[in-house]
């Protein structure tokens, strides 16, 4: 009785597994090529935020993913991170888990799952071409900055031009070609999923 009961319940269960099961699969990929991404920095020796490549991530998953599946990806690297995973980029002054999220950087990554979601919301209310692409990225970036640079103004109480030169102008060349090189492959990914279904 029980595998005739198994047997016909099996189909049924199989459609509602697989797309969790591969949102899942989505999610966590992601969050380790932020992870990665993250660890691939450079510590700048006159401001707490290091050049990091963790914001191309974002700007290329916010252009690839759907915006629930873009902040649900970047909320699973903060928990992960929370949880004291070593997902965020290497800090002398953060050492990890939640203390580095309340840090000099905390800014930067509450805004990921924002931005990642803005991204993607905008990228599909267009014609989701290049030029889409490079200004949807562009407003993500300049969102991260912003948080970042709120963040990092409220904890150690810095004025507004010391902030900018902390916080947000070292980074602006180095987004920029952030920002092209995450449109270029989304636009590229793009084309090539719709020569290849």
């Amino acid at each position: 009785m029980s595998k005739e009961l198994s047997a016909k319940l099996a189909p049924l269960a199989a459609p509602v597994a697989s797309p969790w099961l591969r949102a899942t699969g989505i999610v966590l990929g992601g969050s380790a090529l932020a992870a990665v991404c993250a660890h691939l920095s450079v510590p700048l020796y006159f401001t707490p935020v290091p050049l990091s490549l963790a914001p191309f991530a974002v700007l290329i998953l916010g252009l690839l993913l759907s915006p629930r599946m873009a902040a649900a990806t970047f909320g699973a690297y903060l928990a992960e991170g929370a949880l004291g995973l070593p997902v965020f980029a290497p800090s002398p002054l953060a050492p990890g888990g939640l203390a580095h999220l309340l840090g000099p950087t905390g800014g930067y990554l509450f805004a990921y799952p924002l931005a990642a979601a803005l991204i993607s919301f905008l990228f599909r209310r267009t014609g989701r071409g290049f030029s889409a692409a490079l200004i949807s990225a562009a407003a993500g970036d300049l969102a991260i900055l912003a948080v970042g640079g709120l963040w990092l103004a409220v904890l150690t109480h810095a004025s507004a031009q010391s902030v900018l030169t902390l916080a947000v102008l070292p980074f602006l060349a180095g987004d920029a070609l952030k920002v092209a090189a995450a449109a270029a492959l989304a636009i590229g990914s793009q084309r090539l999923h719709r020569h290849n279904p």
